[in-house]
């Protein structure tokens, strides 16, 4: 599998919080500056799970005219996608704010009140794994120790950007052998059997994205084919793709993936 390229897609301008933005992923992401809805949604097709979108939500709209409807469309064809909604200029009423709230945007920004450095960093990393960080610590039918939950959550971030077993135990710290022993203690699976877990979870939310076709979804995660796709969620789930689009993706993996658990607790 090749690690499809991290992008932070920028529609939204504002010099300053660009800037911002850049000296905040250095190193981490590939910055791409959009400049219109249309280009966006072109991005977010071909785009990995480890995307992330920082938009304007009243671009170009006249003041009281709410947020943009191509943003609206742009969620419905990609629910999961991440997107964060950065707001300056004018600040956004409680009735915006909760309209963006229901359309699914991942983080609002106030850029205004919170467009320090530090606070855009720290809403970027809120918004990333959205989908997954939900399922995972929520409300579990299994008690996890707080060692299982920093191994999910280390995973997320593994897998978001296409690592493997021995790239989860270095972000923790670990030798590869002493993650197999925390795996163990934590009743979860081996670091393998949890990427690929953590693999097709995400490879299922965007599944879920009627704007993706069973294609462009494993060209986003990284796989050869759709073929190669079909083979990795087999080894999890007896569907193909078509059938876990068919009967909700995520929700028929995520429900496999708590089976799994609850089977290595003691």
């Amino acid at each position: 599998m090749r690690a499809p390229p991290r992008l932070l897609l920028v529609h939204h301008r504002d010099p300053v919080l660009r800037s911002r933005l850049r000296k905040v992923v250095h190193g981490s992401f590939r910055v791409v500056d959009i400049d219109d809805w249309v280009a966006l949604e072109e991005q977010l097709r071909a785009a990995s799970p480890a995307m992330v979108a920082v938009v304007d939500p009243f671009l170009d709209r006249l003041p009281g005219s709410g947020p943009a409807p191509e943003l609206r469309e742009l969620l419905r064809n990609f629910p999961s996608a991440t997107v964060v909604a950065a707001v300056n200029g004018r600040p956004a009423s409680p009735r915006d704010l909760w309209t963006l709230g229901t359309w699914g945007v991942a983080e609002i920004l106030q850029v205004d009140e919170e467009g320090t450095t530090e606070a855009i960093r720290r809403r970027l990393r809120e918004a990333r794994g959205q989908p997954l960080r939900n399922l995972l610590f929520g409300d579990l039918p299994v008690p996890l120790p707080g060692r299982a939950r920093v191994i999910l959550d280390a995973a997320i971030e593994v897998v978001s950007n296409g690592g493997l077993p021995r790239d989860l135990a270095r972000s923790l710290g670990l030798s590869p052998s002493t993650l197999l022993r925390w795996c163990q203690r934590s009743h979860l699976p081996t670091p393998r059997r949890l990427l690929l877990w953590m693999r097709s979870l995400l490879a299922a939310s965007l599944l879920d994205d009627p704007g993706h076709t069973v294609l462009s979804v494993a060209l986003a995660c990284g796989y050869s084919s759709d073929q190669a796709q079909r083979r990795a969620l087999r080894a999890v789930a007896p569907y193909t793709p078509t059938q876990l689009r068919e009967q909700g993706a995520f929700a028929t993996l995520s429900a496999g993936f708590l089976d799994e658990l609850e089977r290595y607790q003691p």
